[in-house]
């Protein structure tokens, strides 16, 4: 069985020695589409508990998850384990790792990591708020607010503001994600063993 976590180095080397590794990419597809690992594939974590069984039944073999950061991909095997896919690693730091580490990326259109995305809305909603609180004091309840969300969010491991941008137009890819073009790699690769 191998690791539940796993380095960029160390995923670069699995792939050299074990070319039919599965990379599972769960980031949104337009995050995909901006920069991926060649022969990865994108299986956005929204998509995963709809098709949980079948992709526990067809995969095979090691399956590395890959975010942008490792938070979304955890979600994503604890989800797998859960239904009894345990051959599973997460890449520690995900494609910031990947790319810090000088790795080679498929680069597409350039568009902000989700992360960045919810920290720029996040931090611009409290800001507005607590200006607008020198003439309507009750503004401040909206900084508020945002704060016990985030906090929610860093607790759960979830992000409701992140789930909510990915359906804004700008995170939208140019081309749709096939998620059974996607479901049929992962068993492709599983019938290859």
């Amino acid at each position: 069985m191998p690791p539940k976590a796993i380095d960029a180095a160390a995923v670069r080397a699995l792939i050299e020695t074990n070319p039919d590794t599965l990379l599972v990419d769960v980031r949104t597809p337009a995050e995909y589409e901006s920069s991926h690992i060649d022969g990865a594939i994108n299986l956005p974590l929204g998509q995963v508990d709809r098709h949980l069984e079948r992709i526990t039944q067809d995969a095979g073999g090691q399956m590395v998850l890959i975010c942008q950061s490792g938070n979304r991909a955890e979600q994503c095997q604890g989800k797998l384990t859960r239904a009894g896919l345990g051959d599973t690693a997460v890449m520690t730091g995900g494609m910031n790792a990947w790319t810090a580490a000088g790795a080679p990326v498929i680069r597409g259109p350039e568009r902000w990591a989700l992360e960045r995305q919810v920290r720029l809305v996040a931090g611009s909603i409290v800001l507005l708020s607590v200006i607008a609180g020198i003439w309507w004091p009750p503004a401040v309840w909206i900084a508020g607010f945002i704060g016990a969300g985030l906090t929610f969010a860093a607790i759960t491991n979830t992000c409701a503001m992140g789930m909510a941008l990915t359906k804004l137009p700008y995170n939208q890819p140019r081309n749709k994600v096939d998620v059974e073009a996607s479901l049929a790699r992962i068993s492709r690769n599983a019938n290859q063993r």
